[in-house]
């Protein structure tokens, strides 16, 4: 029952590979159901912990985490009410993506989780990387979006990523020794890294 992690560089192909995997292996991709089930857990809305997911980090959610005292969030959470912030939102985050490693079978996109299962003895840790002009084009094709959209939205996604890892307290995400392989999707057709990874994986 392994768990693979893909770590990428925002329009590297890596939701489109690990839908692609999971598909090949009977495996679950969990993307959206990591937001589902935080937002079960906090009792929010889906639409609160994607806007959290979006802005970690940032000014504004730091600025709102402070303002609220820590005696009325426990007030909140002890009634049972829905309540999140970054803090709450990263415990989360760290407890779901591990009951998802061991349930197995399953293949996990980014929000930190190579770091999370660094020791899980059953994790593949996979991070794919390509030229920014290569990530512009990718999303310019697979989303018919211009390039001027293109470039902004991976732009902002590089960011947030970056902002999510130093929130985690992580600078080292594109280190290779993190990972058990990295692909440089300018040189791997999606098909080609697809049979790689599921070689290593069935070995």
């Amino acid at each position: 029952m392994a768990v693979i992690t893909i770590s990428r560089q925002f329009g590297a192909g890596g939701k489109t590979l690990g839908q692609m995997i999971a598909d090949k292996l009977g495996y679950t991709f969990a993307d959206s159901d990591i937001v589902q089930r935080i937002a079960k857990e906090a009792n929010v809305s889906e639409d609160w912990v994607e806007s959290f997911e979006k802005e970690a980090g940032s000014r504004v959610s730091r600025m709102i985490s402070s303002m609220v005292s820590q005696r009325w969030i426990d007030r909140i959470l002890k009634d049972e009410r829905g309540y999140l912030d970054e803090k709450i939102y990263l415990d989360y985050l760290v407890l779901i993506v591990a009951q998802m490693a061991d349930e197995g079978d399953v293949i996990i996109l980014g929000r930190g989780s190579q770091y999370i299962l660094d020791d899980h003895p059953d994790a593949f840790h996979i991070l794919l990387i390509n030229e920014l002009q290569n990530r512009i084009k990718f999303l310019m094709e697979r989303y018919e979006l211009s390039q001027k959209q293109a470039a902004r939205i991976v732009e902002n996604e590089d960011q947030r990523r970056s902002n999510l890892y130093r929130r985690l307290g992580k600078s080292d995400y594109n280190d290779p020794n993190l990972y058990h392989l990295v692909l440089n999707m300018g040189r791997f057709s999606l098909e080609d890294a697809l049979k790689l990874v599921c070689q290593m994986v069935q070995k």
